[in-house]
């Protein structure tokens, strides 16, 4: 069977009666055209079944379509599931990822950053928090983060201290003798890192309402077994010195809640009376696991598309002809939405 010829720009500028130059445009910048001329070379393309030519556009445009993603790990599951909602933005605004998984490590991020500029990626998505934002400001490409310290970039975060202060006032409405943060993040004594919001929110409402309060910031890995080993010490600590009191945790994110569930249930067959627990992130285990957790959820979908579309807002105005560098970082915060669950709520079935 004869392979069928590609159509090419000389044949649409045949078939169009437009020059070669006029059909540039159309693919590089349609705003130049007239509507009237836009629709001509539309329907022209339906005529010959025009197939584009990806690796051509490039060549000629130096535009790669590709967006690089550095994310810290796919363990916690408040980051594979914002990769997932990341990935998904494509059906919108027709952007290719290229994703790299971060090692905690400054030099070797640094190397991935490279790496992704070497397939001339328009814009950078980061969720790690190795590399400072200021470092990240003179990459020389529009750049966006997502829950990290964000000074000198653009960036979309949850409002923290709104979810630290609606944790501890779903933990009070109950009556607990101790409310208790066990808080896991990478510099918990940074006010610049937007996770420290939640301890300051949850801090804060405690000490408006007088409520007895303990914060426990611990370092736990990112792996099953040590956050089991560490949630381990820490709930036979808290159980030795608050016997048969009520005592309200309020657990950094879904993944962790979701092991200290596990250890709760393995130690006396169900979910204690005496426990009450509140997740951060509504990641999809706080729904699936064994007791369904409540949780403050962030807004994940919505954090993720806002991050796509500030980053491909900014990315167009680069391929203006005049473009408006912007004056200041943009930083946009989206609420939290409180789920109560099993874990707090015990009249739901558990």
């Amino acid at each position: 069977m004869k392979q069928k010829k590609n159509v090419t720009f000389n044949d649409i500028a045949e078939y169009t009666h437009f020059s070669k130059t006029t059909i540039s445009r159309y693919f590089n910048n349609p705003d130049s055209l007239t509507l009237e001329n836009q629709e001509i070379i539309a329907k022209a393309l339906v005529d010959l079944d025009y197939k584009e030519n990806k690796v051509a556009r490039i060549l000629a445009n130096g535009k790669t379509e590709f967006i690089g993603i550095i994310i810290p790990n796919l363990f916690l599951h408040y980051y594979s599931e914002m990769l997932n909602q990341i990935l998904a933005t494509y059906e919108t605004f027709g952007y290719k990822f290229l994703v790299f998984v971060g090692n905690g490590q400054e030099e070797t991020e640094r190397r991935y950053i490279r790496e992704l500029l070497a397939y001339k990626i328009e814009g950078l998505i980061i969720l790690s928090h190795t590399i400072p934002s200021l470092e990240l400001s003179r990459l020389g490409i529009p750049v966006v983060t997502i829950e990290r310290e964000d000074k000198y970039v653009c960036s979309v975060n949850t409002d923290n201290y709104m979810g630290g202060a609606q944790a501890a006032g779903l933990l009070a409405v109950h009556n607990c003798y101790i409310l208790i943060h066990i808080n896991y993040i990478n510099s918990p004594s940074d006010p610049e890192v937007p996770a420290y919001g939640r301890v300051e929110g949850f801090l804060d409402f405690c000490k408006e309402h007088q409520l007895q309060n303990e914060l426990i910031l611990k370092e736990m890995g990112n792996t099953y077994e040590s956050i089991e080993h560490y949630l381990t010490e820490i709930l036979q600590d808290i159980s030795k010195r608050y016997p048969n009191q009520k005592k309200g945790l309020f657990i950094s994110n879904d993944t962790q809640a979701n092991v200290l569930v596990n250890l709760l249930v393995r130690k006396y067959g169900k979910f204690p009376e005496d426990f009450f627990l509140v997740g951060f992130d509504n990641s999809p285990i706080s729904r699936e696991a064994v007791i369904p957790i409540s949780t403050v959820g962030q807004q994940i979908d919505k954090i993720a598309f806002e991050a796509v579309n500030l980053l491909v807002e900014q990315m167009n105005e680069r391929k203006k002809r005049r473009p408006v560098p912007l004056e200041a970082p943009i930083h946009k915060v989206v609420p939290p939405v409180l789920f109560r669950r099993a874990t707090t709520e015990k009249e739901i079935a558990l």
